[in-house]
C-alpha cells in the first residue's frame, strides 16, 4: 500500500546536531537547478532559459524588474553562487533548504526573505515550500522541483496584462504571493464537492468506505489550515509595514490578498466542522441500519416461535394406547396435513399483521436518496 504521507511531509533536510549558522546541506537526490529568468519594463520584456550566471547582473542595470525563478535545489554550489549575485544573507540560503518550514517573514536588510506553502496540482494534498527573495528591482524564488501555479504572472507579464510592468518588484512579488494564495480557491470548490456527495453518501448508503473517505477529507483539511494559517500571520506582518522592501502603493493590494487568507481559513474551519458532523452521520446512519437489521430478524424469530412451539409439541410422540388423554391428534387421519396447513395460517396470519402495521414495509423499502448534486450537474 502506498504511502498517503503528503510529499512535504516526507522531505525533510535536517542538518546535524550543532553546525553551524549557515551552513547549506542538500538532498542528494535533489534535482539540479534549472534558472529561468524574466527581464521586463513598461514597453518590452525579455525571457531566458537558463541563463548565464555571469550576465544576470548585467540585466539588472539594463531592465527596472528581474524575476529569476530556480527549479531545483540539488546543486549547493549554484545556489551560493546565486546568493553571492543577489547578496543573499547565509541563514537564508540555509531555510530555502530546509524543508517543511511554516510560511513566514524574515527581513534582512537588503532582501525580504518570504517563505510559503505553494499547493501543488493533483487530487492529493500535497504542498510545496516556495522561498521568494525581494531586493531592489528583482525577485528570486526557489522551488523544489518544475510546475506551479505562477504561469498566470508570467502570462501577464507576457501580454502587458495589468499594471504588473508598470510597477516595482515589490508589486511582482505581490503578484506571486496572491497567485499561491489564489491556487486553494479550486481546491477547496472540490473539497465543498466532495463533502456535498460524502453527505448523500453518509446518509443514504453508509459503508466503511464512505468512513475512510470522511477521515480522508479532514485530514486533507488539516494539512491545508496548516500551510494556510502561518501565511496569514505573514501578510499580516506586511501589511503593517514593518518592512521597507514593499511600498505602501503595494501593500494596498496586499489587503486584498490578506482578505482572501481569512475567507480561505473561514472555509476550511467551516468545512472542518462538516467533516465532524459527516462522521456523525455516517455513525447514526450505520446504527440505523443495524438496528433495521436487527428488527427483521427480530420479527422473523417472532414468527417462528409459535410454530416451533407446535412442532416441539407434537414431536414429543405420546402413546395413544396408554391413556386417552395423550393427544388424539395422532392417530387422526388427516392430522399431518391439517397441522402442516395450520401452521402455514399462523405464520402468514403474522406476516399479514405485522405488514399492515408497517413493521416490514420501511425495513424492505429503506431511505430514498435523493440525487447527488454531482449527478443533477451531469444532466
Amino acid at each position: 500500500m502506498a504511502s498517503r504521507i503528503p510529499k512535504h511531509r516526507r522531505r525533510r533536510h535536517k542538518h546535524a546536531v550543532g553546525a553551524p549558522p549557515g551552513t547549506l546541506k542538500t538532498d542528494p537526490n535533489g534535482l539540479k537547478p534549472a534558472l529561468h529568468l524574466i527581464a521586463y519594463g513598461p514597453s518590452d520584456f525579455t525571457e531566458i532559459d537558463n541563463p548565464d550566471l555571469s550576465t544576470i547582473q548585467q540585466l539588472q542595470e539594463k531592465w527596472p524588474v528581474v524575476w529569476l525563478n530556480v527549479d531545483g535545489l540539488g546543486d549547493i554550489q549554484v545556489l551560493s553562487e546565486l546568493g553571492r549575485i543577489f547578496d543573499i544573507h547565509r541563514l537564508a540560503l540555509e531555510d530555502l533548504l530546509t524543508m517543511n518550514q511554516r510560511a513566514k517573514i524574515e527581513d534582512y536588510d537588503k532582501k525580504l526573505f518570504v517563505v510559503m506553502r505553494m499547493l501543488e496540482p493533483g487530487q492529493e494534498v500535497n504542498t510545496e515550500q516556495l522561498s521568494i527573495f525581494l531586493g531592489e528591482g528583482v525577485v528570486v524564488t526557489f522551488q523544489e522541483h518544475p510546475g506551479d501555479c505562477l504561469d498566470p504572472v508570467r502570462k501577464r507579464i507576457r501580454e502587458g496584462l495589468g499594471r504588473v510592468r508598470n510597477m516595482g518588484a515589490d508589486y511582482l512579488a505581490y503578484c506571486i504571493i496572491d497567485a499561491v494564495v489564489d491556487a486553494y480557491f479550486p481546491f477547496l470548490d472540490e473539497v465543498s464537492e466532495r463533502l456535498e456527495v460524502l453527505e448523500d453518501d453518509a446518509l443514504y448508503r453508509p459503508s466503511p468506505q464512505i468512513a475512510a473517505r470522511i477521515h480522508e477529507t479532514k485530514r486533507d483539511l488539516l494539512a491545508l489550515r496548516r500551510a494556510m494559517a502561518p501565511m496569514r500571520e505573514a501578510l499580516g506582518l506586511l501589511m503593517q509595514g514593518r518592512t521597507g522592501h514593499i511600498t505602501e502603493s503595494t501593500r494596498i493590494y496586499l489587503r486584498d490578498c490578506y482578505d482572501h487568507c481569512i475567507m480561505l481559513l473561514e472555509m476550511m474551519e467551516s468545512y472542518r466542522e462538516l467533516v465532524g458532523s459527516l462522521l456523525e452521520v455516517y455513525l447514526s446512519s450505520t446504527s440505523n441500519r443495524l438496528n433495521e437489521i436487527m428488527k427483521v430478524l427480530t420479527l422473523i424469530s417472532s414468527i417462528f416461535i409459535p410454530l416451533s412451539f407446535l412442532t416441539g409439541l407434537y414431536g414429543m410422540n405420546f402413546d395413544r394406547q396408554a391413556s386417552p388423554w395423550n393427544m388424539p391428534e395422532l392417530r387422526a387421519r388427516f392430522g399431518y396435513p391439517v397441522f402442516l396447513a395450520f401452521v402455514l395460517a399462523i405464520g402468514i396470519f403474522q406476516l399479514v399483521l405485522y405488514w399492515r402495521r408497517g413493521w416490514f414495509s420501511k425495513v424492505i423499502r429503506g431511505p430514498v436518496a435523493p440525487p447527488s448534486r454531482r449527478d443533477e450537474d451531469a444532466q
